[in-house]
């Protein structure tokens, strides 16, 4: 009788018509990538000819094809009854002897392996027509964990063939245009990872919500991976950077602690295989994965795509499932696929969602898209309540489950208790182009059944669930249809979490990256009572730092690590494109509303003049605090590879503050120069106008600061309301001044740009700066597109302009 086993070292990725995708993937891991240093446990494949020996075993095939005629195009209300039907025809005719045996003999084989007896193994449905370019068909068929002896791995293999026809796959493979007869299926049996004692978790080579391809997003959860993939927890979550990974360098841009409620573990209850229990909160807290664990997955997620993309001779991103063995301590490989969704929604159309008005904020959690959706609320606590899901509603439930597809792709959005950005609910989301919020942890409790809301998940990673049918609006705008330009055009930008997205636009980098916003939104703390934590007076403050801070015995690189984390990611963003980090530049009102703040902050009557930019970085009362901002943007730089960033030096009011600056820098290991290392000064002050020449012998650049120069020129505080009238950049006097700046700085042979407000909101100003032959414009995200078409157009008469420019040099110079 023909052999129906092959072990995965004899099967590769050409053998998908005979193990399916999911085997083919594991014999071209183990054959092609163990050399790489890549772990793929062991074990083998049960070809079609199996599947194909029980459609032959008495009437199966005929009673099948009889079953499903004419009811590929059945609405999901009988899916059930007839995916129940299909499956049993299979489950009665069992596995022939013959194959049996076959199942046994190599089982025997592989347990004295592993010098078992009869070891633990995964059994898995592998499909023919699994983990194509333009269809995944991952996750449609069954998977058995921790299968022992040789009854239980037979019963399981026959589960697997029959689950080819459940209901979410009969329903996919009619979606995609697939005949229900067409598609067969292989088994893998492979051996079990004792991941229920330590971590596993999936590894996409892209952002998964921006599809950002110089990325490594891995999620790591406790124990086996089905909680990660079917969204039973919120896993930990992981992002590299791929360009400076490949250069040797270590560039973890950030790490996010997930709640990882439960840990999947072995049951011995009866005939339960696996079973949940709940994690001790202290283990939730900490990170599942080192960073040493996190960069050797990084390298083996890279080697894979490598050998994946050479093999489509195209660059191609890959879904990864891995483990790590509690006993051997060793990490493993125990799936790889190409990804689907992003790879088959590649388009030159730049999409954008935004609300036109914000109402009442009901939840937030897990922005899965980028898009906006609106509806009633169905509340869905079991599957029996699917059939009351009407096309257009907001689904809501504790996490959905594969069965449930069929209803998602009606849904205007999607909200879940559970789960993170790679569990069934977002996978599902992103590939129907749903809206979808996770890890809301209480919608099914805050949301009330038929009560009206509106999903968004345009504002950042944070998805926000609101009371009502907001109005929104949807642009999409070709790239191919945006015109370049001479004058650089960047972005400001403080959120890193939008950095992924933001930097698909066409724009030259970020010309202002303010640290304020990430010191503010991530870190919370004021950098003082960090570094001064034992003198704390304020008890409350003091208590809420030790929790925030209790996994860092070095409470310092709390702030260190979180301020690398959120420049590093907008630098990556952008790689290899500059990208100007300001340093922090809050007034000492806002750096007391800080925790732990108040002690050590002055109060002053005028904050917007008062201790703050450069006057801060040299002084005896905060150089320590200061030290901590160049700790990180060092790390970022020197650790990480990211010498893309540049560092400009806000509110400088004389050279010697300056040198001062420069001088504090260097002692913090920031050397101008060094590794390529550029700093620029802000040109906020008329001071730095009226002695651009000599700032231009400190600094390699300057940035205009509109906001600040028009308080200064006018004399008007930009924060009070009275004369808030009299507060305009376009006012002659401060026009003049920034045309006097834009002369003398490139007459010094200096760079020259803007990244206030004024360009942002007044679009004859940008002409102007154009006319006056500014080197860069930095604008905020939402005027981008609007705004370079002006730009362009003002460019139109740059020839004359600038031989009139090379006059004026040529007189001033005589």
């Amino acid at each position: 009788m023909k052999s129906c086993i092959k072990w995965f070292e004899e099967i590769s990725l050409a053998d998908l018509s005979l193990v399916g995708g999911k085997s083919a993937s594991l014999g071209e891991l183990t054959r092609e990538l163990t050399a790489c240093g890549v772990r793929v446990p062991n074990g083998f494949a049960i070809t079609v000819d199996a599947y194909d020996a029980i459609l032959d075993t008495g009437a199966v095939r005929e009673s099948l094809e009889d079953l499903f005629d004419g009811t590929d195009r059945a609405d999901s209300g009988n899916l059930t009854q007839l995916a129940q039907a299909a499956r049993a025809i299979i489950k009665d005719a069992g596995l022939p002897q013959f194959l049996r045996e076959q199942i046994c003999s190599a089982y025997r084989q592989l347990s004295s392996l592993y010098g078992d007896a009869a070891t633990d193994v995964a059994i898995r449905s592998s499909a023919t027509a699994e983990d194509l370019p333009d269809a995944s068909f991952a996750g449609q068929q069954e998977s058995f964990l921790n299968i022992q002896g040789e009854s239980a791995v037979l019963e399981a293999c026959l589960n697997c063939f029959a689950s080819l026809f459940t209901e979410r796959a009969i329903s996919y493979r009619r979606d995609k245009g697939f005949e229900q007869m067409s598609v067969k299926l292989s088994v893998a049996v492979q051996k079990m990872v004792r991941s229920d004692s330590a971590s596993s978790g999936v590894i996409f080579t892209l952002d998964t919500e921006s599809g950002f391809r110089d990325s490594i997003l891995i999620t790591s959860s406790y124990g086996l991976g089905e909680n990660v993939v079917c969204g039973r927890v919120d896993p930990d979550e992981f992002l590299v950077f791929k360009p400076t990974l490949r250069s040797g360098h270590k560039p973890i841009l950030r790490r996010k602690v997930g709640a990882k409620q439960q840990r999947l573990v072995y049951s011995t209850h009866g005939s339960r295989t696996t079973s949940n229990i709940n994690v001790p909160d202290e283990e939730k807290s900490k990170l599942s994965l080192s960073d040493d664990e996190v960069i050797v997955l990084s390298k083996w997620a890279l080697s894979i795509e490598d050998h994946y993309s050479k093999l489509h001779g195209k660059k191609v991103a890959m879904d990864i499932e891995w483990a790590k063995d509690g006993r051997d301590g060793q990490l493993y490989i125990v799936q790889a696929r190409p990804e689907t969704v992003f790879s088959s929604h590649f388009s030159n159309t730049l999409c954008t969602y935004s609300l036109k008005e914000k109402g009442e904020l009901l939840l937030e959690g897990r922005a899965i898209g980028e898009k906006i959706g609106a509806g009633p609320v169905r509340l869905i606590r079991s599957k029996n309540e699917l059939s009351e899901f009407q096309s257009g509603e907001v689904l809501v439930a504790d996490m959905t489950d594969p069965d449930w597809e069929p209803v998602m792709k009606r849904a205007a959005a999607i909200i879940t208790n559970r789960g993170g950005r790679t569990c069934h609910a977002a996978i599902v989301s992103r590939e129907l182009g749903v809206p979808c919020v996770v890890g809301t942890h209480t919608a099914t409790e805050v949301l009330q059944p038929h009560s009206e809301v509106t999903v968004c998940c345009s504002e950042g990673a944070q998805g926000k669930v609101y009371s009502g049918l907001l109005p929104f609006d949807r642009k999409d705008v070709s790239v191919e249809d945006i015109p370049k330009t001479i004058t650089k055009v960047m972005i400001n930008l403080g959120e890193p979490d939008q950095a992924f997205s933001l930097a698909q636009l066409p724009v030259d980098g970020v010309g202002l990256a303010r640290e304020e916003f990430i010191i503010a939104n991530e870190l919370k703390i004021h950098p003082l009572a960090l570094t001064r934590f034992d003198s704390l007076t304020d008890k409350v403050a003091k208590q809420q730092i030790a929790q925030m801070t209790k996994h860092y015995p070095d409470k310092c690189q709390y702030f260190v690590n979180k301020l690398t984390e959120g420049v590093s990611t907008i630098a990556a963003a952008f790689y290899p494109r500059p990208v100007i980090v300001r340093l922090s530049d809050f007034k000492t009102n806002e750096y007391a509303s800080l925790i732990g703040g108040q002690q050590f902050e002055p109060k002053e009557d005028n904050p917007m003049i008062g201790f703050r930019g450069a006057s801060r970085y040299y002084s005896e009362s905060y150089r320590d605090g200061f030290a901590l901002e160049c700790r990180a943007l060092k790390i970022v730089r020197d650790d990480m590879g990211l010498t893309n960033l540049k560092i400009m030096i806000p509110f400088c009011r004389t050279i010697e503050e300056g040198k001062s600056v420069l001088s504090e820098m260097s002692a913090n290991g920031l050397n101008r120069g060094e590794n390529g290392l550029e700093v620029y000064v802000m040109c906020e002050i008329p001071s730095n106008v009226i002695l651009a020449d000599a700032f231009a012998e400190l600094f390699d650049g300057f940035s205009i600061g509109s906001n600040d120069l028009t308080q200064l020129v006018l004399g008007t505080d930009r924060d009070s309301e009275l004369v808030a009238q009299v507060f305009d950049e376009r006012n002659l006097a401060v026009k003049r001044m920034i045309e006097m700046a834009i002369k003398e700085v490139k007459r010094a042979g200096r760079k020259i740009g803007i990244c206030g407000q004024a360009p942002s909101d007044y679009p004859e100003f940008a002409q102007f700066l154009v006319e006056r032959g500014i080197d860069s414009i930095s604008l905020n995200p939402d005027v981008v597109l609007k705004t370079i078409p002006i730009i362009a157009k003002a460019e139109e008469t740059l020839p004359s302009l600038l031989r009139k420019n090379e006059m004026d040099a040529v007189m001033s110079a005589q």
